[in-house]
């Protein structure tokens, strides 16, 4: 955030609610010290302060920051012209839930003015190796990670669902009824970690395809659901072309499926799944990738890899397993066959690391998270 806001006059920080975006971005405010300017737009009294939003922050020098801009989408143009002032007497720090709303207002008013930063939940490198379990059960959100026991982690999280749905999607610009989108997100769990399938996903739900699509999307947006686009390496090939989808916290996907104890959820049928999302996501943070370098790859013979990324114009491949001693698969094969990757890593939860093949190597995951600290 410090080497961002150097660089651009705006700075967005996003991220799922409760995430701690604005936790993070007091203790940034506070090493800065007294040129600090702080808006909480939840607060009626602090965002009747901008109702003349052009008086308000034209005097303002230092850092001022906005917190749940989304409520306040005018602000973007206003934004745009205080960012284009020589010298440059503030720079803005805007935290808010991903919307369609903010999304849009800060692209077409900020462009080249403005940086996005998504902030994630915990992850391995933050909450120790000795809670990787823990981190897997309840997920990333904080106040889940360091509830007192379990009992209150998933309390919180049933009550953050609920409040979700109800409260915060529409308050981002969602206008699906709440009932509805409450019970879409419970099925989709019951999904994770598979190709989506509109057409099954509708009929099971009730609803139209282009219905299913549109509640999958609106939830996409707000960060807590993530859609894998497939890559297309030959067009020969039967190559699977829709999404995968996971729940992108695996605390909220055991609220979701009803797992409370680690214990159940390794007698879950989804268990291995659930597995596969949260090492997947885990990944995501901790190579910091982009949306647009993150994809998977199948074949509708059965031929997969969990994840494939493509960055600097080379591809490697991270197949995710359950699993003490993987072993070399027809997939990874048709995978080197076909991608050409630099490398396909194999993350299992054994504990010992091993060359499967030429460009193969199966690593334990809390290796992998170690390798990958920041």
């Amino acid at each position: 955030m410090r080497r961002l806001l150097s660089e651009f006059p705006v700075v967005a920080v996003t991220g799922a609610r409760q995430v701690g975006k604005t936790t993070l971005a007091r203790q940034l405010s506070a090493a800065i010290g007294p040129a600090t300017h702080w808006f909480d737009l939840e607060d009626p009294a602090e965002a009747a302060l901008l109702e003349d939003p052009g008086l308000a922050l034209r005097r303002l020098t230092g850092l001022v920051v906005l917190d749940e801009v989304q409520r306040v989408p005018d602000l973007f143009p206003l934004l745009r012209v205080l960012a284009d002032r020589d010298p440059l007497p503030a720079r803005f720090l805007v935290l808010g839930s991903a919307s369609p709303a903010l999304l849009r207002q800060s692209s077409e008013s900020l462009a080249g003015r403005i940086a996005y930063y998504e902030l994630p939940g915990l992850d391995p490198t933050e909450v120790g190796e000795l809670a990787l379990e823990r981190h897997w059960l309840r997920g990333g959100f904080p106040r889940a990670f360091l509830a007192a026991d379990d009992n209150a982690a998933f309390r919180w999280l049933s009550q953050f669902a609920s409040t979700f749905v109800e409260r915060d999607l529409p308050a981002l610009g969602i206008p699906t009824s709440p009932r509805t989108l409450d019970r879409f997100w419970g099925m989709l769990a019951h999904w994770h970690g598979q190709v989506w399938n509109g057409s099954e996903f509708g009929r099971a739900f009730g609803v139209s395809d282009t219905t299913a699509r549109r509640y999958l999307d609106q939830l996409t947006s707000a960060l807590v659901i993530r859609q894998l686009r497939p890559w297309f390496a030959n067009i020969g090939k039967r190559e699977v072309r829709s999404p995968k989808v996971y729940l992108r916290d695996s605390g909220i996907l055991h609220q979701l499926l009803g797992v409370r104890t680690l214990e159940a959820v390794l007698r879950h049928p989804k268990c291995g799944a659930s597995w596969e999302g949260w090492v997947l996501e885990q990944l995501t943070t901790l190579l910091e990738l982009e949306p647009r370098e993150l994809f998977f790859w199948g074949l509708h013979t059965g031929a997969e890899i969990d994840l494939v990324v493509h960055r600097d114009g080379q591809l490697a491949g991270y197949e995710i397993k359950r699993s003490s001693a993987p072993k070399m698969t027809r997939s990874i094969r048709s995978a080197l066959e076909l991608l050409n990757p630099t490398e396909v890593v194999v993350v299992h939860a054994g504990e010992r690391a091993y060359d499967l093949a030429d460009r193969v190597r199966a690593v334990p995951a809390e290796e992998m998270f170690a390798s990958l600290v920041r």
